[in-house]
Protein backbone atom coordinates (compact mmCIF):
# COMPACT_ATOMS: atom_id res chain seq x y z
CA UNK A 1 0.00 0.00 0.00
CA UNK A 2 1.21 3.37 -0.88
CA UNK A 3 0.20 6.01 1.34
CA UNK A 4 1.53 9.90 1.70
CA UNK A 5 2.35 12.74 4.44
CA UNK A 6 -0.18 14.70 2.13
CA UNK A 7 -1.76 15.46 -1.11
CA UNK A 8 0.05 15.40 -4.07
CA UNK A 9 3.05 13.67 -2.51
CA UNK A 10 2.98 11.48 -5.24
CA UNK A 11 0.55 8.30 -4.55
CA UNK A 12 -0.51 7.76 -7.75
CA UNK A 13 2.23 8.17 -9.54
CA UNK A 14 4.11 5.52 -7.16
CA UNK A 15 1.52 3.38 -7.21
CA UNK A 16 1.07 3.47 -10.98
CA UNK A 17 5.04 2.36 -11.25
CA UNK A 18 4.43 -0.51 -8.93
CA UNK A 19 1.17 -1.80 -11.07
CA UNK A 20 3.65 -1.84 -13.87
CA UNK A 21 6.82 -2.98 -12.53
CA UNK A 22 4.69 -6.02 -10.72
CA UNK A 23 2.98 -7.15 -13.71
CA UNK A 24 5.74 -7.42 -16.20
CA UNK A 25 7.22 -10.11 -13.53
CA UNK A 26 4.44 -12.34 -14.38
CA UNK A 27 2.10 -11.48 -11.50
CA UNK A 28 -2.14 -10.50 -12.14
CA UNK A 29 -1.87 -7.08 -10.76
CA UNK A 30 -4.87 -4.93 -9.44
CA UNK A 31 -5.15 -1.50 -8.40
CA UNK A 32 -7.09 -0.31 -5.10
CA UNK A 33 -8.04 2.58 -3.61
CA UNK A 34 -11.07 2.92 -1.32
CA UNK A 35 -12.08 6.20 -1.47
CA UNK A 36 -11.18 9.24 -3.97
CA UNK A 37 -12.30 12.77 -3.74
CA UNK A 38 -11.95 13.81 -7.37
CA UNK A 39 -13.99 15.13 -10.22
CA UNK A 40 -11.64 13.31 -12.87
CA UNK A 41 -13.28 9.89 -13.76
CA UNK A 42 -13.52 7.33 -16.11
CA UNK A 43 -16.10 5.28 -17.60
CA UNK A 44 -15.45 1.66 -17.04
CA UNK A 45 -17.80 -1.86 -17.05
CA UNK A 46 -20.38 -0.56 -14.70
CA UNK A 47 -20.32 3.15 -14.13
CA UNK A 48 -17.19 5.32 -12.79
CA UNK A 49 -14.08 5.94 -10.94
CA UNK A 50 -11.02 7.62 -10.56
CA UNK A 51 -8.51 8.66 -13.39
CA UNK A 52 -5.84 7.28 -11.03
CA UNK A 53 -6.75 3.50 -10.96
CA UNK A 54 -7.98 3.59 -14.64
CA UNK A 55 -4.68 4.40 -15.14
CA UNK A 56 -3.25 1.97 -12.46
CA UNK A 57 -5.43 -0.69 -13.95
CA UNK A 58 -3.90 -0.05 -17.74
CA UNK A 59 -0.44 -0.22 -16.66
CA UNK A 60 -0.83 -3.59 -14.78
CA UNK A 61 -2.60 -4.95 -17.70
CA UNK A 62 -5.69 -5.47 -16.83
CA UNK A 63 -9.17 -4.28 -17.21
CA UNK A 64 -10.08 -1.25 -15.10
CA UNK A 65 -13.77 -1.94 -13.04
CA UNK A 66 -15.70 -0.39 -10.47
CA UNK A 67 -14.46 -2.78 -7.23
CA UNK A 68 -10.97 -0.68 -7.84
CA UNK A 69 -12.43 2.07 -6.77
CA UNK A 70 -15.53 1.27 -4.80
CA UNK A 71 -16.52 4.85 -3.71
CA UNK A 72 -15.39 8.02 -5.34
CA UNK A 73 -16.18 11.84 -3.94
CA UNK A 74 -16.94 14.20 -6.71
CA UNK A 75 -17.05 17.75 -5.36
CA UNK A 76 -20.60 20.24 -6.22
CA UNK A 77 -19.65 22.87 -3.94
CA UNK A 78 -17.77 23.80 -0.59
CA UNK A 79 -19.82 21.17 1.43
CA UNK A 80 -21.30 19.00 -0.70
CA UNK A 81 -20.35 16.33 -3.14
CA UNK A 82 -21.80 13.42 -5.04
CA UNK A 83 -21.59 9.78 -4.28
CA UNK A 84 -20.50 6.72 -6.31
CA UNK A 85 -20.56 3.80 -5.35
CA UNK A 86 -19.73 1.41 -7.47
CA UNK A 87 -19.61 3.01 -10.02
CA UNK A 88 -22.96 4.48 -9.78
CA UNK A 89 -24.54 7.84 -8.44
CA UNK A 90 -25.85 7.39 -4.35
CA UNK A 91 -28.61 10.34 -3.76
CA UNK A 92 -29.44 8.85 -0.37
CA UNK A 93 -25.88 8.69 0.04
CA UNK A 94 -24.92 11.50 -1.33
CA UNK A 95 -27.64 13.55 1.40
CA UNK A 96 -25.68 12.14 4.51
CA UNK A 97 -23.58 13.97 6.53
CA UNK A 98 -19.85 13.28 5.92
CA UNK A 99 -19.43 11.52 9.20
CA UNK A 100 -22.27 9.35 8.50
CA UNK A 101 -21.58 7.81 5.64
CA UNK A 102 -18.71 5.38 6.84
CA UNK A 103 -20.83 2.91 8.19
CA UNK A 104 -23.09 2.49 4.88
CA UNK A 105 -19.77 2.59 3.00
CA UNK A 106 -16.85 0.48 4.54
CA UNK A 107 -18.91 -2.86 4.14
CA UNK A 108 -19.47 -2.59 0.16
CA UNK A 109 -15.28 -1.03 0.61
CA UNK A 110 -14.28 -3.97 2.35
CA UNK A 111 -16.29 -6.29 0.30
CA UNK A 112 -14.33 -5.15 -2.89
CA UNK A 113 -11.39 -5.45 -1.43
CA UNK A 114 -11.61 -9.03 -0.18
CA UNK A 115 -13.11 -9.94 -3.88
CA UNK A 116 -9.95 -8.52 -5.66
CA UNK A 117 -7.40 -9.79 -3.11
CA UNK A 118 -8.66 -13.63 -3.91
CA UNK A 119 -9.08 -12.43 -7.60
CA UNK A 120 -5.54 -11.24 -8.08
CA UNK A 121 -1.94 -12.12 -7.33
CA UNK A 122 -0.97 -9.04 -5.65
CA UNK A 123 -3.15 -5.77 -4.81
CA UNK A 124 -1.17 -1.95 -4.90
CA UNK A 125 -3.07 -0.16 -3.49
CA UNK A 126 -3.64 3.82 -2.52
CA UNK A 127 -3.84 5.71 0.31
CA UNK A 128 -5.95 9.26 0.02
CA UNK A 129 -4.51 12.62 1.24
CA UNK A 130 -3.04 11.40 4.70
CA UNK A 131 -3.44 8.80 7.36
CA UNK A 132 -2.56 10.77 10.33
CA UNK A 133 -5.20 13.45 9.83
CA UNK A 134 -6.26 12.99 13.54
CA UNK A 135 -9.43 14.80 13.30
CA UNK A 136 -10.40 12.51 10.33
CA UNK A 137 -9.42 9.44 12.30
CA UNK A 138 -12.61 8.05 13.03
CA UNK A 139 -14.07 8.22 9.68
CA UNK A 140 -11.52 6.82 8.28
CA UNK A 141 -12.13 3.99 5.19
CA UNK A 142 -9.61 4.64 2.65
CA UNK A 143 -5.68 4.97 4.62
CA UNK A 144 -4.73 2.69 7.64
CA UNK A 145 -8.61 0.99 8.33
CA UNK A 146 -7.73 -0.53 4.73
CA UNK A 147 -4.05 -1.66 5.30
CA UNK A 148 -5.10 -3.18 8.83
CA UNK A 149 -7.88 -4.96 6.80
CA UNK A 150 -5.61 -6.02 4.23
CA UNK A 151 -2.71 -6.92 6.18
CA UNK A 152 -0.45 -4.71 3.40
CA UNK A 153 3.01 -3.61 3.51
CA UNK A 154 2.56 0.16 3.70
CA UNK A 155 4.82 2.56 2.53
CA UNK A 156 4.88 6.21 2.90
CA UNK A 157 5.48 8.97 0.76
CA UNK A 158 6.51 12.64 0.96
CA UNK A 159 7.44 15.50 -1.28
CA UNK A 160 10.75 16.17 -0.69
CA UNK A 161 10.42 19.49 -3.24
CA UNK A 162 7.94 21.14 -0.72
CA UNK A 163 10.31 21.55 1.67
CA UNK A 164 10.33 19.64 5.13
CA UNK A 165 9.79 16.37 3.99
CA UNK A 166 11.68 14.25 7.05
CA UNK A 167 9.94 15.73 9.08
CA UNK A 168 6.59 15.10 7.60
CA UNK A 169 7.30 11.68 7.33
CA UNK A 170 8.35 11.85 11.19
CA UNK A 171 5.06 13.29 12.30
CA UNK A 172 3.23 11.18 10.24
CA UNK A 173 4.63 7.85 11.67
CA UNK A 174 4.39 9.19 14.90
CA UNK A 175 0.86 10.10 15.00
CA UNK A 176 -0.12 6.35 13.70
CA UNK A 177 -1.21 3.93 16.30
CA UNK A 178 1.48 0.92 17.13
CA UNK A 179 -0.62 -1.74 15.33
CA UNK A 180 -0.55 0.83 12.06
CA UNK A 181 3.14 1.50 12.69
CA UNK A 182 3.89 -2.20 12.40
CA UNK A 183 2.98 -1.87 8.93
CA UNK A 184 5.41 0.40 7.55
CA UNK A 185 8.40 -1.14 5.96
CA UNK A 186 9.48 1.81 4.04
CA UNK A 187 9.96 5.77 3.30
CA UNK A 188 10.16 7.03 -0.15
CA UNK A 189 11.17 10.69 -0.65
CA UNK A 190 9.89 11.69 -3.97
CA UNK A 191 10.44 14.89 -5.94
CA UNK A 192 14.17 14.97 -5.29
CA UNK A 193 15.99 17.80 -7.06
CA UNK A 194 20.13 17.47 -6.44
CA UNK A 195 22.72 15.14 -5.40
CA UNK A 196 21.06 12.71 -3.12
CA UNK A 197 24.12 12.10 -1.29
CA UNK A 198 23.69 15.40 0.85
CA UNK A 199 20.42 13.94 2.78
CA UNK A 200 23.30 11.96 4.94
CA UNK A 201 22.77 11.65 7.88
CA UNK A 202 18.98 12.56 7.67
CA UNK A 203 17.62 9.43 6.57
CA UNK A 204 19.78 7.77 9.06
CA UNK A 205 18.56 9.60 11.73
CA UNK A 206 15.20 9.01 10.88
CA UNK A 207 15.72 5.34 10.86
CA UNK A 208 17.08 5.45 14.12
CA UNK A 209 13.85 7.49 15.28
CA UNK A 210 11.67 5.23 13.95
CA UNK A 211 13.00 1.72 12.60
CA UNK A 212 11.87 2.39 9.37
CA UNK A 213 14.00 2.84 6.60
CA UNK A 214 14.03 4.92 3.67
CA UNK A 215 14.21 2.59 1.02
CA UNK A 216 14.12 4.82 -2.29
CA UNK A 217 14.71 8.52 -3.47
CA UNK A 218 13.26 9.14 -6.78
CA UNK A 219 14.47 12.25 -8.76
CA UNK A 220 11.76 14.89 -9.69
CA UNK A 221 10.36 13.43 -13.27
CA UNK A 222 8.65 16.87 -14.92
CA UNK A 223 6.34 15.59 -17.98
CA UNK A 224 6.31 11.98 -17.51
CA UNK A 225 3.28 12.06 -19.10
CA UNK A 226 0.40 10.79 -16.92
CA UNK A 227 -1.85 12.97 -15.60
CA UNK A 228 -0.58 14.48 -11.73
CA UNK A 229 -2.52 12.61 -8.12
CA UNK A 230 -5.90 12.97 -7.87
CA UNK A 231 -7.54 16.54 -7.57
CA UNK A 232 -4.41 18.69 -7.69
CA UNK A 233 -4.17 20.95 -9.82
CA UNK A 234 -1.22 22.54 -11.53
CA UNK A 235 -1.91 26.20 -12.68
CA UNK A 236 1.18 26.69 -14.60
CA UNK A 237 1.56 26.74 -18.18
CA UNK A 238 3.20 24.43 -19.78
CA UNK A 239 5.00 24.35 -23.18
CA UNK A 240 5.74 27.06 -26.18
CA UNK A 241 3.95 27.99 -29.42
CA UNK A 242 0.41 27.11 -30.32
CA UNK A 243 -1.16 28.72 -27.61
CA UNK A 244 -3.95 26.58 -26.48
CA UNK A 245 -6.49 27.93 -22.98
CA UNK A 246 -8.67 25.77 -21.01
CA UNK A 247 -11.10 27.38 -18.84
CA UNK A 248 -10.74 26.21 -15.18
CA UNK A 249 -13.54 27.27 -13.21
CA UNK A 250 -14.02 26.08 -9.27
CA UNK A 251 -16.09 22.80 -10.66
CA UNK A 252 -13.77 21.72 -13.66
CA UNK A 253 -14.14 17.96 -14.25
CA UNK A 254 -11.90 15.87 -16.21
CA UNK A 255 -9.36 18.02 -16.94
CA UNK A 256 -6.98 15.44 -16.58
CA UNK A 257 -8.15 14.58 -20.23
CA UNK A 258 -5.60 17.76 -21.23
CA UNK A 259 -2.78 15.92 -19.96
CA UNK A 260 -1.48 15.32 -23.82
CA UNK A 261 -1.59 18.67 -24.72
CA UNK A 262 0.75 19.51 -21.78
CA UNK A 263 3.85 16.89 -23.61
CA UNK A 264 2.96 17.94 -27.79
CA UNK A 265 5.31 19.94 -29.40
CA UNK A 266 4.62 23.30 -30.28
CA UNK A 267 1.58 23.63 -28.40
CA UNK A 268 1.39 25.75 -25.20
CA UNK A 269 -1.10 24.75 -22.71
CA UNK A 270 -2.60 28.04 -20.55
CA UNK A 271 -5.34 27.41 -17.69
CA UNK A 272 -7.27 30.29 -17.75
CA UNK A 273 -8.86 32.33 -14.97
CA UNK A 274 -9.24 35.34 -16.02
CA UNK A 275 -9.63 37.33 -19.37
CA UNK A 276 -5.86 38.16 -19.37
CA UNK A 277 -5.01 34.36 -20.25
CA UNK A 278 -6.73 33.94 -23.39
CA UNK A 279 -5.21 36.96 -24.94
CA UNK A 280 -3.17 35.65 -27.99
CA UNK A 281 -5.26 31.88 -27.69
CA UNK A 282 -5.70 30.01 -30.82
CA UNK A 283 -8.10 27.71 -29.25
CA UNK A 284 -10.21 27.88 -26.45
CA UNK A 285 -11.37 25.27 -24.77
CA UNK A 286 -14.71 25.54 -22.29
CA UNK A 287 -14.39 21.80 -20.56
CA UNK A 288 -16.67 19.69 -18.32
CA UNK A 289 -18.04 20.71 -14.94
CA UNK A 290 -19.27 19.55 -12.30
CA UNK A 291 -21.92 21.70 -11.97
CA UNK A 292 -22.90 23.89 -14.85
CA UNK A 293 -25.02 26.37 -14.07
CA UNK A 294 -22.85 27.87 -11.12
CA UNK A 295 -19.72 27.42 -13.26
CA UNK A 296 -21.20 29.09 -15.91
CA UNK A 297 -22.13 32.18 -13.45
CA UNK A 298 -18.64 32.24 -12.55
CA UNK A 299 -17.40 32.43 -15.85
CA UNK A 300 -19.58 35.78 -16.26
CA UNK A 301 -18.43 36.83 -13.05
CA UNK A 302 -15.03 36.97 -13.98
CA UNK A 303 -15.54 38.98 -17.30
CA UNK A 304 -14.70 36.11 -19.34
CA UNK A 305 -17.20 35.96 -21.35
CA UNK A 306 -17.04 38.74 -23.27
CA UNK A 307 -13.23 37.11 -24.04
CA UNK A 308 -14.45 34.01 -25.15
CA UNK A 309 -17.35 35.57 -27.62
CA UNK A 310 -15.02 38.15 -28.99
CA UNK A 311 -13.23 34.97 -29.86
CA UNK A 312 -15.62 32.98 -31.48
CA UNK A 313 -17.05 36.28 -33.72
CA UNK A 314 -13.19 36.37 -34.66
CA UNK A 315 -12.94 33.25 -36.48
CA UNK A 316 -11.02 31.36 -33.97
CA UNK A 317 -12.02 28.11 -32.61
CA UNK A 318 -13.74 27.55 -29.52
CA UNK A 319 -14.79 23.98 -27.99
CA UNK A 320 -17.21 23.05 -25.57
CA UNK A 321 -16.63 19.42 -23.82
CA UNK A 322 -19.60 18.20 -21.57
CA UNK A 323 -20.59 20.96 -19.46
CA UNK A 324 -18.51 23.14 -21.78
CA UNK A 325 -21.14 22.11 -24.75
CA UNK A 326 -23.72 23.12 -22.34
CA UNK A 327 -22.52 26.51 -21.62
CA UNK A 328 -22.38 27.36 -24.90
CA UNK A 329 -26.22 26.39 -26.11
CA UNK A 330 -28.96 29.14 -25.85
CA UNK A 331 -30.74 27.49 -22.83
CA UNK A 332 -29.98 25.47 -19.78
CA UNK A 333 -33.39 24.09 -17.67
CA UNK A 334 -32.88 22.20 -15.08
CA UNK A 335 -36.81 22.01 -13.53
CA UNK A 336 -35.91 19.01 -10.89
CA UNK A 337 -33.10 21.08 -8.89
CA UNK A 338 -30.50 18.01 -9.92
CA UNK A 339 -28.18 20.77 -9.99
CA UNK A 340 -29.80 24.60 -9.79
CA UNK A 341 -33.85 24.74 -10.11
CA UNK A 342 -34.81 26.63 -12.78
CA UNK A 343 -33.77 27.75 -16.60
CA UNK A 344 -30.72 29.78 -17.02
CA UNK A 345 -29.26 31.26 -20.10
CA UNK A 346 -25.97 29.95 -21.89
CA UNK A 347 -23.61 31.65 -24.00
CA UNK A 348 -25.90 31.46 -27.23
CA UNK A 349 -23.10 30.54 -29.41
CA UNK A 350 -24.29 27.31 -30.14
CA UNK A 351 -28.31 26.75 -30.86
CA UNK A 352 -28.47 23.89 -28.46
CA UNK A 353 -31.13 23.51 -25.30
CA UNK A 354 -30.19 21.68 -22.35
CA UNK A 355 -32.68 19.84 -19.83
CA UNK A 356 -31.18 18.58 -16.95
CA UNK A 357 -33.01 14.92 -15.65
CA UNK A 358 -32.67 12.36 -13.12
CA UNK A 359 -30.83 10.15 -14.91
CA UNK A 360 -27.03 10.15 -15.20
CA UNK A 361 -24.88 9.41 -17.94
CA UNK A 362 -22.13 7.08 -17.90
CA UNK A 363 -20.96 5.22 -20.51
CA UNK A 364 -18.09 4.59 -23.50
CA UNK A 365 -19.04 5.92 -26.37
CA UNK A 366 -18.08 6.68 -30.61
CA UNK A 367 -18.76 9.40 -32.69
CA UNK A 368 -17.82 9.85 -36.14
CA UNK A 369 -17.82 13.48 -36.67
CA UNK A 370 -18.91 14.51 -40.22
CA UNK A 371 -19.94 17.67 -41.44
CA UNK A 372 -17.42 19.97 -40.01
CA UNK A 373 -15.87 23.07 -41.60
CA UNK A 374 -13.19 26.05 -40.84
CA UNK A 375 -10.56 24.67 -38.33
CA UNK A 376 -12.74 21.62 -37.44
CA UNK A 377 -12.91 20.37 -40.72
CA UNK A 378 -9.57 18.62 -39.81
CA UNK A 379 -11.45 15.76 -38.22
CA UNK A 380 -13.84 15.62 -40.58
CA UNK A 381 -14.88 12.19 -40.67
CA UNK A 382 -13.11 10.42 -37.87
CA UNK A 383 -14.03 8.37 -35.85
CA UNK A 384 -13.15 9.21 -31.97
CA UNK A 385 -13.47 7.33 -28.99
CA UNK A 386 -14.31 9.09 -26.26
CA UNK A 387 -16.72 8.21 -22.48
CA UNK A 388 -19.97 10.47 -21.22
CA UNK A 389 -20.16 11.32 -17.71
CA UNK A 390 -23.08 13.93 -17.27
CA UNK A 391 -26.68 15.05 -16.45
CA UNK A 392 -28.31 16.91 -19.21
CA UNK A 393 -29.49 15.99 -22.82
CA UNK A 394 -28.71 18.82 -25.38
CA UNK A 395 -30.36 16.67 -28.16
CA UNK A 396 -27.06 15.93 -30.17
CA UNK A 397 -23.90 14.61 -29.40
CA UNK A 398 -21.81 16.89 -31.09
CA UNK A 399 -22.68 20.39 -32.93
CA UNK A 400 -20.44 22.67 -35.04
CA UNK A 401 -21.65 26.07 -36.08
CA UNK A 402 -18.78 28.74 -37.41
CA UNK A 403 -16.11 28.12 -35.75
CA UNK A 404 -17.79 26.33 -32.33
CA UNK A 405 -17.64 22.43 -31.82
CA UNK A 406 -19.69 21.49 -28.79
CA UNK A 407 -18.55 17.75 -27.90
CA UNK A 408 -20.36 15.50 -25.47
CA UNK A 409 -17.60 13.55 -25.30
CA UNK A 410 -14.61 13.55 -23.08
CA UNK A 411 -11.09 12.19 -24.21
CA UNK A 412 -10.71 14.13 -27.64
CA UNK A 413 -7.33 14.95 -27.16
CA UNK A 414 -6.62 11.46 -25.67
CA UNK A 415 -7.07 10.45 -29.21
CA UNK A 416 -3.98 10.40 -31.43
CA UNK A 417 -5.29 10.80 -34.83
CA UNK A 418 -6.79 13.82 -33.20
CA UNK A 419 -3.43 15.45 -31.92
CA UNK A 420 -2.10 14.74 -35.36
CA UNK A 421 -4.91 16.44 -37.59
CA UNK A 422 -4.90 19.21 -35.10
CA UNK A 423 -1.46 20.14 -34.22
CA UNK A 424 0.46 18.51 -36.87
CA UNK A 425 2.03 16.17 -33.84
CA UNK A 426 1.32 12.65 -33.11
CA UNK A 427 1.73 12.03 -29.10
CA UNK A 428 4.38 10.75 -27.83
CA UNK A 429 5.29 7.27 -29.06
CA UNK A 430 7.10 5.52 -26.02
CA UNK A 431 5.47 3.34 -23.15
CA UNK A 432 5.17 5.40 -20.20
CA UNK A 433 4.48 2.78 -17.86
CA UNK A 434 7.71 0.75 -18.69
CA UNK A 435 9.47 4.12 -18.18
CA UNK A 436 7.96 4.31 -14.80
CA UNK A 437 8.48 0.85 -13.69
CA UNK A 438 12.41 0.93 -15.03
CA UNK A 439 12.19 4.32 -12.55
CA UNK A 440 11.57 3.15 -9.67
CA UNK A 441 13.30 -0.27 -10.26
CA UNK A 442 16.49 1.64 -10.35
CA UNK A 443 15.93 4.15 -7.56
CA UNK A 444 14.81 1.66 -4.49
CA UNK A 445 17.26 0.16 -2.66
CA UNK A 446 18.47 -3.23 -4.22
CA UNK A 447 15.59 -6.31 -3.70
CA UNK A 448 13.37 -4.04 -1.24
CA UNK A 449 10.09 -4.22 -4.05
CA UNK A 450 10.63 -7.71 -4.67
CA UNK A 451 10.50 -8.42 -0.98
CA UNK A 452 7.77 -6.32 -0.71
CA UNK A 453 5.41 -7.99 -2.77
CA UNK A 454 6.34 -11.25 -0.76
CA UNK A 455 4.60 -12.03 2.11
CA UNK A 456 6.62 -15.31 2.77
CA UNK A 457 10.09 -13.54 3.12
CA UNK A 458 11.28 -11.11 6.15
CA UNK A 459 12.97 -7.75 5.61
Amino acid sequence: MVQGTSSGAGKSFLATALCRYYARQGLRVAPFKAQNMSNNARVVAGGEIGSAQYFQALAAGVEPEVRMNPVLLKPEGEQRSQVILLGRPSPELSRLPWRERKDRLWPVVRQALHELMQAFDLLVIEGAGSPAEINLKSTDIVNMRVALEAKARVLIVSDIDRGGALAHLYGTYALLEAPEQALVKGFVLNKFRGDARLLSPGPEALEALTGVPTVAVLPLWPGHGLPEEDGVFDPRSVGQGLRVAVVVYPRSSNLDEFEPLKHLPGVELVWAQAPGALQGAELIVLPGSKHTVSDLEWLRAQGLEDSIRAHARAGKPLLGICGGLQMLGETIQDPQGIETPGSFRGLGLLPLQTVFGPDKVQRLSQACLEGLGGYWKALEGLAIQGYEIRHGESGQVYMQQGSVLGLYLHGLFENPEVLKRLFGQPPRSEDVFEQMADFVGAHFRAGFLDWLADHRQTP
